[in-house]
């Protein structure tokens, strides 16, 4: 693990010039291992996960805001000296992503949006049980309840559980918080990054409908639906969605040294 701006993140292939930087990030409460190893480490890729302020093992506080979030990322690609990266997030990290490229475009050679949406309200019973320490084990476990397909393994959903719960709650309330208040419905048309919509089948908390609205509204996007996953689908299908994230990132046109 290396640090840019008091931010963890894991990086694979960093030298490869050839190839665009990749630069992943998680969801609401999560950090980088949200990501498995076959994406992490994705062959002749070139590619940096990151911890979002006050995740896994970024200092900071987090953020109540997707706005502010953006202005971390972007100042974490400054530090590494990356004008432009191809940004690829999950639900909240996906939320990310929208606002980078409709804030910033020239710093965004493309988009993968996994398991995310134009906006992404928060279940009310959810919201309130993370807002207080007492209340807060139900929150993480409503999340994990509605994250995973019904033939996923327990032990999967177990450790993706035990993350969640490691996480303070003051930063998963303002990243659900921030989740709730994002809605770029209306602005999606201004978007012409080359897009990968990817959604888990089964994904209860940003279902596919959310995905499908994302495609038909993104002209030129890429959506494909993974069967027998849900809003985890990069942990439950983890060779899938990294067979079809490599296959998108060598469609992205990239001239060495942008």
């Amino acid at each position: 693990m290396a640090t840019a701006l008091k931010l963890h993140y894991y990086a694979s292939e960093a030298e490869n010039h050839l190839r665009p930087p990749v630069l992943l990030i998680h969801g609401a409460g999560g950090h980088h291992l949200y990501w498995p190893p076959q994406i992490r480490r994705l062959h002749d890729q070139r590619i940096f996960a990151m911890d979002l302020p006050g995740h896994g093992w970024s200092d900071g506080i987090g953020h109540d805001r997707v706005e502010d979030y953006v202005e971390d990322v972007l100042e974490f690609m400054t530090q590494l000296r990356l004008n432009a990266a191809v940004i690829v997030g999950h639900s909240m990290g996906g939320a990310i992503a929208l606002e980078a490229a409709l804030r910033h475009p020239q710093r965004v050679l493309g988009l993968g949006l996994v398991g995310s949406g134009a906006r992404l309200r928060v279940d009310l019973a959810i919201l309130h049980n993370a807002a207080q320490e007492a209340t807060f084990p139900a929150a993480v476990s409503l999340i994990a309840e509605r994250s995973f397909a019904t033939r996923t393994g327990g032990h999967l959903k177990e450790l993706a559980l035990q993350r969640m719960a490691e996480m303070r709650s003051s930063v998963l309330r303002g990243d659900l918080v921030a989740c709730d208040a994002f809605d770029v419905t209306g602005q999606l048309a201004k978007i012409d990054s080359p897009t990968l919509i990817l959604c888990g089948a089964e994904d209860r908390m940003t279902p596919p409908r959310y995905s499908e609205y994302l495609h038909e509204n993104m002209p030129g996007s890429r959506l494909q639906i993974v069967p027998n996953a849900g809003h985890m689908v990069m942990l439950e299908q983890a060779d899938q969605v990294a067979e079809v994230l490599s296959s998108f990132l060598e469609s992205i046109p990239y001239e060495p040294g942008r």
